[in-house]
């Protein structure tokens, strides 16, 4: 034991003997500072001064910190702040993305405008200049990070249904992702691709580090519950910060995107969602593109007689129409997917040449769309965007009426062809084209060209039905025919029959701000959703899902309606490791030291395997540490609480009933008894093992 005159002097004397030991190679002057301590020295007084300085700010800070955040709360939760950021966030990485792509674009074509006049070198700018971004998209893509490539819809579908997928949450999945998805759509509507997929993906990893952010930041038991529910907002945000249409957003997240929508997730999509919007309208006014708040795609539709009562069936037979183009496209898209998963070609193609494949394929689509040859019939260049604005045009093409756009007569008209023959051709091009560049390993969105594809559709109805009314004794009464109001009402449709989905119904009046026409857009949109879904067949995503073996349940159901009626109990692993309610130290130190789960369960006895409940990981081992210190001698059962199990299954329960439980409960883990007995346990990675396993053999 140390003496009383020992203690603090001559310790403290002992390490300045230590320090002049080890400092013996300083200069001279700091070793008299050491040593004579009672020699004023301003440096070490300014060094204990600004230390001081120091302290005290920091103190002050995180003072100012903590009553910043109390005030905050009183307002607000904490998590209705991320949902804020989680929007503005996404709008800025969005407008950020649309510049980036204005400007490649607006180089290309002052490249081709001053080519103008040797066709040979127009030839090569327009061609291979798409090509070249593809290859590089793909290539960086592959190299960089190989998850990367795709909608990302199926993925984010997967993770929302429970499964988790890190490896597509990372920060170089968003970066790669980024710079693809800026290739791709600087190649223009020669690839016809767009960002709605890809951007609902990165809105996704964007929620997923905020909501790792809010566990940090939240305090209390509902920290997983919020970080489930950024996710699901982030999906919402990620559509409407590409349209600034918040309200489709939702919906599409609640058809689309989560097989189980909980009633709790929709005022924090919604609020997500319309800070999304808000800001990225805000941007497009500061940069000047507008003067004030506006729709995307603004149209000047008659609001005195926007439409006939007799036109309701022409709208219908549009839905109808759609509907069943839907069905042929999807038919086309799930054989193209399946010959390019058994065919040697594409096999190695898509192994280890998928720039030089993706190359290709733009090059041939830039060939078949150059102005001078098959171009001119499909207004080749126009932009996306422009594509649907010209599309959205009001008045009649033909016969010209003296409202019409004179840019979309002169893109869309050829020298001897009507406007009929450049809009058939468009649509017989694109359907291929399209089906065709799904199979691109790159990053790339395919819902904008079905909505532009069905805008087409309507247009040539509309068009048509002009012509036809004009033309005969009823031309008076049907002369305020609007073209494009079947546009819109296509392009809903069509749209709505690919995804199965009614949102497009909403985005197509929140893009165009047309509310007119939400009657025809709905039918229109409700009919080719029932021939699109007939016979259950799969919808694009699903078909995306399926291709790609993702553990999506309900999309699986779809290729293979029996897989959800198949009994868990066959399919169960291992038996969980398990304490009996009169275990002893040692059982319960191995199964703590086997069993990283955070409960687990307690029978009666081994023998009879009655499950009474759970316990705490946490409370074996406080278990643990009372019998080591206070050589306690009791059972675990008579120490540590057990928890019943609210929720049990039987191993007669299907597949789809367990993904059903698992998902609306919110839990990572679910007990499998049998009359009472424990047979095993269901947790969320032996969920994605199963349904792996089910997919191999479809």
């Amino acid at each position: 034991m140390k003496r009383l005159d020992e203690a603090p002097g001559r310790e403290t004397i002992r390490r300045n003997g230590n320090l002049e030991e080890e400092n013996q190679s300083e200069t001279s002057h700091n070793t008299s500072l050491l040593i004579d301590p009672l020699k004023p020295c301003r440096q070490t007084r300014a060094n204990v001064k600004g230390q001081t300085e120091e302290r005290t700010a920091c103190a002050l800070s995180a003072a100012f910190l903590l009553k910043l955040r109390s005030w905050m709360e009183a307002v607000c939760g904490m998590e209705w702040y991320g949902y804020a950021v989680l929007g503005m966030l996404t709008a800025i990485l969005s407008f950020l993305i649309d510049l980036s792509v204005t400007k490649l674009q607006q180089a290309h074509q002052w490249l081709y405008m001053k080519l103008e006049g040797n066709s040979l070198l127009q030839f090569f700018c327009w061609t291979l200049y798409p090509a070249c971004l593809c290859a590089v998209a793909s290539s960086f893509s592959h190299n960089i990070c190989p998850f990367s490539t795709g909608s990302g819809i199926p993925e984010v579908r997967t993770m929302l249904a429970g499964i988790e997928m890190p490896l597509y949450l990372s920060l170089t999945n968003m970066f790669t992702k980024s710079m693809g998805v800026i290739c791709t759509l600087a190649a223009g509507s020669t690839v016809f691709l767009g960002k709605v997929g890809p951007f609902v993906h990165l809105s996704t990893m964007i929620g997923a580090y905020l909501s790792n952010l809010c566990r940090l930041i939240k305090e209390g038991d509902d920290k997983e519950r919020v970080a489930g529910d950024m996710r699901v907002a982030a999906a919402a945000v990620g559509v409407a910060s590409c349209f600034g249409a918040p309200i489709s957003g939702v919906v599409f997240s609640v058809e689309v995107m989560c097989s189980h929508f909980a009633l709790r997730h929709y005022c924090p999509c919604f609020f997500s969602a319309a800070c999304g919007a808000l800001m990225f309208h805000l941007f497009y006014v500061f940069s000047g593109d507008r003067e004030t708040l506006q729709a995307l795609f603004s149209t000047n539709f008659s609001t005195a007689l926007p439409f006939h009562p007799l036109e309701i069936l022409l709208f219908a037979l549009l839905g109808l129409l759609s509907g069943a183009a839907s069905c042929c496209f999807l038919v086309c898209h799930r054989w193209i997917l399946c010959f390019t998963k058994t065919n040697c070609f594409f096999i190695k193609m898509l192994a280890a040449e998928k720039g030089l494949y993706s190359g290709m394929v733009a090059f041939i689509l830039a060939c078949l769309t150059f102005p001078d040859s098959a171009g001119q019939y499909m207004a080749s260049k126009l932009t996306v965007k422009q594509l649907l604005s010209s599309l959205l045009d009001s008045s009649q093409w033909s016969p010209p009426s003296h409202n019409a756009s004179v840019q979309s007569l002169l893109e869309w008209s050829s020298p001897g062809s009507p406007v009929y023959f450049s809009l058939v051709v468009f649509l017989l091009m694109k359907m291929w084209m399209f089906i065709l560049v799904c199979t691109l390993p790159l990053p790339a969105g395919y819902f904008m060209q079905m909505f532009v594809y069905g805008a087409a559709l309507g247009r040539l109805l509309g068009d048509g039905v002009a012509h036809v009314s004009t033309g005969g004794t009823s031309g008076q009464r049907w002369s305020s025919i609007n073209p494009g109001g079947y546009a819109l009402a296509g392009a809903a449709a069509f749209s709505g029959a690919m995804t199965h989905s009614v949102s497009p119904a909403l985005l197509a009046v929140e893009l165009t701000g047309q509310f007119s026409h939400v009657v025809p857009i709905l039918l229109a949109t409700l009919l080719a959703n029932a021939v699109a879904r007939s016979g259950h067949r799969p919808s694009f995503y699903d078909a995306l899902s399926i291709s790609k073996r993702l553990p999506h349940l309900p999309s699986l159901m779809k290729a293979c309606p029996s897989l959800g009626s198949i009994s868990v109990g066959p399919l169960l692993g291992v038996k969980p490791v398990q304490l009996q309610k009169a275990a002893g130290p040692v059982e319960v130190q191995h199964a703590v030291n086997t069993c990283i789960r955070t409960q687990i369960p307690v029978v009666d006895s081994h023998d009879s395997q009655i499950l009474l409940g759970a316990v705490l990981r946490s409370d074996l081992l406080m278990y643990l540490c009372r019998s080591k210190t206070e050589a306690l001698d009791k059972r675990m059962g008579e120490v540590c609480p057990i928890y019943p199990s609210s929720v049990l299954l039987s191993p007669h329960s299907t597949i789809l009933e367990v993904h059903s439980v698992l998902s609306v409960a919110g839990t990572q883990a679910l007990f499998v008894a049998d009359k009472g007995k424990l047979v095993g346990l269901i947790t969320w990675p032996e969920m994605k093992r199963i349904i792996e396993d089910l997919a191999k053999e479809i």
